[in-house]
């Protein structure tokens, strides 16, 4: 009997402004409904304030408003994704979670037209069929920094 063995990555699939993106689902803490978390609000563009989580307070980064849409009101397909990433615990707001999915290499290819400097978050665009998710790199899309607009001092 012959069997052959392909690497398989699993990747959380969710949806963000009708598109469908994809992380590493080892990077994936737990989901949660974003009403179920205790949250306070913030001012902030993309940070949406901070949540408690068994404890925990993090930061929650609104996804909907980095990626150009207006937040709505949170409805019950509003999730949060509670991110372990390599510097923090995080949670993530998006429009909602699709489900995990399963793609080995050949099903991987690079983005077109993307700059992979400028964009090196992407991993590539995976695909199942008619389904196609843009694959990201949670750790080094959550560590991007704005450009400092003049005289600004970044801070860490």
């Amino acid at each position: 009997m012959h069997m052959t063995t392909t690497t398989t990555t699993q990747f959380l699939s969710f949806t963000l402004g009708g598109l469908e993106y994809g992380l590493d689902v080892a990077k994936v803490q737990e989901l949660r409904v974003l009403k179920a978390l205790e949250r306070f609000t913030s001012d902030g563009e993309i940070v949406g304030g901070v949540a408690v989580s068994r404890g925990v307070i993090m930061p929650l980064v609104d996804m909907r408003a980095a990626c150009g849409t207006s937040p709505d009101a949170p409805d019950p397909m509003t999730d949060v994704i509670i991110l372990r990433l390599s510097t923090c615990t995080m949670g993530m707001v998006v429009d909602g979670v699709t489900g995990v999915v399963s793609l080995a290499p050949e099903q991987v290819s690079p983005v077109p037209g993307a700059d992979q400097a400028q964009v090196d978050y992407l991993i590539g665009l995976g695909q199942m069929g008619a389904r196609r998710l843009i694959l990201v790199d949670i750790d080094r899309l959550m560590s991007v920094r704005r450009p400092q607009k003049d005289g600004a001092r970044q801070v860490a």
